[in-house]
Order: structure tokens, then C-alpha cells, then sequence
């Protein structure tokens, strides 16, 4: 993009404004520190120039939005043609409870729904399995039977939202009971627009909900990438996610290398299924974090859609230009969240979400002041809605299309994290691939000595955080928080108890043989999945029988 020439002559300047403008400023007013750093401890240079950028090729590296490398945006107009879905991510205690919150929140203008599950339907419980105990609806909704699903999507219009889902390891059966409450509501697969997140690789890496081994596990993805590629066209079938990657204590690259490792895994496992990559590709959709650092989080999105759409076009070979869009979800970092002065967590989601905008999201959840205390109250989740809808609306940076694109800071920054994220792909290839390094603990490695290094930056105040060790008070919260109802998880069993009674037993006892069947075979799991919902087995009974047959995982120890 710049000349040599020119290029000599900018350093030369550079060089004299060191020696002359710079140097008489820094021996009158030193600056505030010795060294600045990314919220991921990369050190931030004092000026950026076109020195930093100057093999930069405009159509190579940047282009135009909505074709490739798709760096500044996949869609051409971008939200000057539709705004991001403001998709808030809820879920507490019983179905009914939220459902209200679900209605609450499309009354105020959500444009999409997000359901949260509690712990023991993350990890394939019902409700009242010993293992449940003590956790029922803290973290979110609990679903356990087809009852459940047909009571928490009650009234809502699934042929016009669409709907995400945040379940991992019992993904496919929590989507079969979605579909199934559809059909019930009189639609058809193919009207349903959503997302399941499905991400099973980020859970050995991060989160660590994980049921099954690694190997039944993606097969079992792969089972719901190719029923949804052929019966539910409209449906991400996976959000492949570095949001939980990231709140372990991830840096920005290792969020980003992670995540696309991890997508381009699942693309594999599905190629080997036999399954066209341009007839799945195009379903495939992201889930990132938009955390404190405001610039380093916008190159991160833009470094991400030029490394996919490179990738799915050059090393897969995917002819349809849809197949090489990074689609992506965003929520701002819940690691971020303060329990002391929890207000100013109204301030940090409100950068983070500028972040998220700027860097092309197409969807968006912003957390709740309250979320480092308890789940949101109506109050707090109105204030992080209306969040995104004063950017939206007022801030003026949806009118036009990547406005910090070409900015010297933000495309050095974009270089940085791509070029960091392909060394994360070389060393993981040298470990075989995905699936070994799991087993060989780097990405666990990786991620707790980044969580380590930015902690200890705390400790030592090289880092600073607003109410925790800067402008701290010892002054209570003031603010009021969510209360769920202490009958609920009594209706919850009872509810339960109904269903096992007043279902068909016996059609249960051969929908679960044959499902047994099919898991022991090679045959697409689901809709055995779907006929033993249908016939309201509960979650628990559908995971036992896998459980059987797949086995467990329990991760190894790593000295």
C-alpha cells in the first residue's frame, strides 16, 4: 500500500520527531508508565504509522464488506441494513419463571432469545437425580423432560425468532426436544431459525461440561451437522465458541487460534461423514468475548473473518462464498464483572458492546450489572438491553461500515493476533492435531499460564481494576437481586414424577433400545433422539443410555 520511498522518508521524520518534539515532552512530563499493555499483555507501542503496516495489500488484507477476505464485514451494508440481534441470554429456576422472562424481555425489544440451562441439564441430569442436588436453576433453566420445553417456549412465536441454546454435551437431545415442542406448536423443521451451541472441543479445552470421550462426542456433532443440513436448513447446528475459552483466562489470540483450531476440526470430522463442505459450511456460526481491551478486541473479529474465510476457501476448498463467512455471536466478558461497585459494570459492558459493534457482530448479549452476584434481576437485564440499544440508536457508529478500518493501530493489531493465532496452529499440528493436544494438556497449559501472568499483573498493580485494587471503598451493594421461587423446585419433581407416570412406558422402553442400537452402530443418532423425545423419555434416561454405550470421560492429570 506504501511505497518504499516513501516509507524511508516517513522513518526519517519519525526519527527527528524522537529526537526533537518527543524527547523535549518525555523530559517534562514522563509518561504515567514505564510499559502499556492489551488486556492480554501484549505491549501497546507508543505511535503507530504506516511503518507498522506498509506491506499491507488493500484487496489481499482488507477489501470491501461482504466479499472476500471479508476483513471489514460479510455482509455488504453491514448494520446499516439490519442491526446485530439483541439476544439476551436468560435462564433461572423453573421453565414457567423463564418464560415470563422471555415474554418480559421481547416486550422491551429483544430480537432473539437465548436460553440458559442449569448445571444438571448441562451435565444430563433430571431434576431429581441425586447428582442434581443443590443445583437446580441457579445457573439457568431446567429442562428435563419434553414437558418442560413445551412450558418454557410456551406462547412464544418460534417460526419468527430465532432461538440459541447454550448445551454442549447433551445437545442433540436438547434440540430434538426444541423441534419437537415446534411440531406440537403445528411447524415444521424447516421454519426454525436458531442456533445450538454444541461446541464439545471448547469443553475439554475450558469449560469442562463434557459427558462422553472425545471421539463419541464428535460424532455425535456431526450427527447433528448432517440431520440439520438435510432436515433443519435453517439452523446453526454449531456455534463453535471462544467465549469460555476466553473467560478461563485465555489471551485474545488463544481465544481466537483456539476457536478456529477447533472449527476447522469439526469442518474435518464432517468432510469424513462424506458431507459436502459447501452444503454444511454455511450453517457453521461463532461465539466470541468481547472483553475489556476496546481496540485489541476489534482486530481480534477482523483477524478472525480473514483467517476463516482464507482457510474454508484455500485449505478446504469450499466454492460457495457462503461457506467462507464467519457469522459470530458476541457477549461481553463475564470475567470481567465486579462484585465490588457493581455499577461500573454498567460502564465496562457498554465498551465491551461498543467493541462487539465495531468489530461486525451479528448478535450480541449484553451481561447485567448484578451477574458477579447473581443472576439478573428484570431491573439489571433492561439496563444491559437498553445498552445495546443506545448504541444502536444513538451512538452513531452503526451508519457506517468499519470506520476504524485502516487505522495503523487497529491493523497492526489485526496482523499481530493473525500471525500469533497460525503459530498456535503450527504447534498444535506438530502435537497430531486437536485431539492429542487435548490429551496432552496444551491448551489447558496455555490457558491457565495466561490466567496466571494477567492475575499476577493485578497483584502487583501493573494492572489496574476500577472498585477491586483502584478507587476501592468498603462500601456494601446497594442494589437489588434476583430472587427465584423457593417452591419451584418442588413443582419441578413433581412435574417430573407426572410425566413418567402418565407417558407410554413401553413405547419409552423401545424408543431408548433403539437408540441404544443406533449408538452402538453407525447410523445418525437423531432421530432416534427425536422419537424418544417425542415420546417423553427424560434427559437423564436418553444420556444413561449413552452413557452405556460411549462410556465417560475423565480428564487426565497432567504433572
Amino acid at each position: 500500500m506504501y511505497d518504499r520511498e516513501k516509507l524511508e522518508q516517513l522513518r526519517q521524520t519519525m526519527e527527528k520527531w524522537n529526537e526533537t518534539s518527543l524527547h523535549r515532552t518525555l523530559a517534562r512530563l514522563p509518561e504515567r508508565q514505564d510499559e502499556f499493555i492489551t488486556t492480554s499483555s501484549e505491549p501497546v507501542e507508543r505511535l503507530y504509522t504506516p511503518l507498522d503496516v506498509g506491506d499491507m495489500d488493500y484487496g489481499a488484507d482488507l477489501g470491501f464488506p461482504g466479499e472476500y477476505p471479508y476483513t471489514r464485514g460479510v455482509h455488504p451494508t453491514m448494520h446499516r441494513g439490519r442491526l446485530w440481534t439483541m439476544r439476551m441470554f436468560a435462564g433461572f429456576g423453573t421453565a414457567g419463571e423463564t418464560n415470563q422472562r422471555f415474554k418480559y424481555l421481547l416486550e422491551q425489544g429483544q430480537t432473539g432469545l437465548s436460553i440458559a440451562f442449569d448445571l444438571p441439564t448441562l451435565m444430563g441430569y433430571d431434576s431429581d437425580a441425586p447428582e442434581a442436588e443443590g443445583e437446580f436453576g441457579k445457573c439457568g433453566v431446567a429442562v428435563s423432560s419434553l414437558k418442560d420445553m413445551e412450558i418454557l417456549l410456551d406462547g412464544l412465536p418460534l417460526d419468527k425468532i430465532s432461538t440459541s441454546m447454550t448445551i454442549n454435551s447433551p445437545a442433540a437431545i436438547i434440540w430434538a426436544m426444541y423441534i419437537a415442542t415446534a411440531e406440537n406448536q403445528g411447524l415444521r423443521p424447516d421454519q426454525l431459525r436458531g442456533t445450538t451451541q454444541n461446541d464439545i472441543l471448547k469443553e475439554y479445552i475450558a469449560q469442562k461440561e463434557y459427558i462422553f470421550p472425545p471421539e463419541p462426542s464428535m460424532r455425535l456433532v456431526v450427527d447433528t451437522i448432517e440431520f440439520g443440513t438435510t432436515t433443519v436448513p435453517q439452523w446453526n447446528t454449531i456455534s463453535i465458541s471462544g467465549y469460555h475459552i476466553r473467560e478461563a483466562g485465555s489471551t485474545a489470540a488463544q481465544e481466537l487460534a483456539f476457536t478456529l483450531v477447533d472449527g476447522l476440526e469439526y469442518v474435518r470430522w464432517s468432510m469424513d461423514r462424506g458431507l459436502d463442505v459447501d452444503a454444511f459450511a454455511p450453517r457453521l456460526s461463532f461465539f466470541f468475548n468481547a472483553h475489556n481491551d476496546f481496540f485489541e478486541e476489534i482486530a481480534k473479529y477482523r483477524a478472525a473473518r480473514r483467517i476463516w474465510g482464507r482457510e474454508m476457501r484455500d485449505t478446504f476448498g469450499a466454492k460457495d462464498p457462503l461457506s467462507w463467512l464467519m457469522r459470530f455471536h458476541t457477549q461481553t466478558a463475564g470475567v470481567s464483572l465486579t462484585a465490588q461497585q457493581p455499577e461500573n459494570n454498567v460502564v465496562r459492558v457498554a465498551i465491551q458492546a461498543l467493541a462487539a459493534v465495531l468489530g461486525g457482530t451479528q448478535s450480541l448479549h449484553t451481561n447485567s450489572m448484578d451477574e458477579a452476584l447473581a443472576l439478573p434481576s428484570e431491573h439489571a437485564v433492561t439496563v444491559a438491553l437498553r445498552t445495546q440499544q443506545v448504541i444502536a440508536e444513538e451512538s452513531g457508529v452503526a451508519n457506517t461500515i468499519d470506520p476504524l478500518g485502516g487505522s495503523f493501530f487497529v491493523e497492526s493489531q489485526t496482523n499481530r493476533i493473525e500471525t500469533q493465532a497460525y503459530d498456535y496452529f503450527r504447534r498444535i499440528e506438530e502435537l497430531g492435531g486437536v485431539l492429542p493436544a487435548i490429551d496432552k494438556g496444551f491448551f489447558q497449559g496455555e490457558i491457565s499460564d495466561a490466567a496466571y501472568r494477567y492475575q499476577l499483573e493485578i497483584d502487583n498493580d501493573k494492572r489496574r481494576i476500577v472498585g477491586v485494587n483502584a478507587y476501592n471503598d468498603a462500601k456494601p451493594y446497594e442494589i437489588p437481586l434476583l430472587e427465584m421461587d423457593p417452591d419451584g423446585y418442588r413443582r419441578q419433581v413433581t412435574r417430573l414424577e407426572a410425566v413418567r407416570q402418565e407417558r407410554d412406558n413401553g413405547r419409552v422402553g423401545q424408543t431408548l433400545d433403539r437408540l441404544r442400537i443406533a449408538s452402538q452402530g453407525t447410523e445418525n443418532t437423531m432421530p432416534y433422539i427425536l422419537d424418544a423425545v417425542r415420546a417423553y423419555a427424560t434427559l437423564g434416561e436418553i444420556i444413561d443410555v449413552m452413557r452405556a454405550v460411549f462410556g465417560t470421560y475423565e480428564e487426565p492429570t497432567w504433572i
